[in-house]
């Protein structure tokens, strides 16, 4: 009844040794300095760091991003349905256009809410709020 198991042993011990391996040789031909002075410096090419290394981004970088790789991965659905579109028929097509109805309702709402410009103005009106504004206001 044991033996059945033997292979899953020995390929759990094989992934062991291939895992165990890497970082013992790793750490037997690494190099063993004091780290300290130059070695610490968050830029190590040569160049003397200007300012700290934590600036800080607008974050209308992150935002931006996000929105392309949402839309960007939803559009990739879109080469597989095009490929084998015959078979669906208008079952397919009128799918299709519901999900695009869905996207560009999403593509709207950023739009409208003012995430796709690059630069907002934020001014206080006369009853004390803020405002935000954008270039095309």
């Amino acid at each position: 009844m044991y033996q059945n198991y033997s292979p899953v042993l020995i390929l759990t011990i094989f992934a062991l040794i291939l895992i165990a391996l890497p970082l013992v040789i790793q750490y037997l031909i690494s190099p063993r300095q004091n780290k300290g002075g130059e070695k610490l410096i968050p830029y190590e090419c040569g160049e003397i760091p200007e300012g700290s290394a934590w600036v800080k981004f607008n974050i209308r970088f992150y935002i931006i991003a996000l929105i392309f790789i949402i839309f960007d991965v939803e559009v990739i659905f879109m080469f597989p349905w095009a490929l084998v579109y015959k078979e669906f028929g208008l079952l397919g097509f009128i799918e299709m256009l519901l999900f695009i109805s869905i996207l560009l309702v999403g593509f709207f709402y950023v739009w409208k809410k003012g995430d796709l410009d690059w630069v907002k103005m934020e001014i206080r009106n006369p009853k004390g709020r803020y405002q935000h504004l954008s270039r095309r206001d």
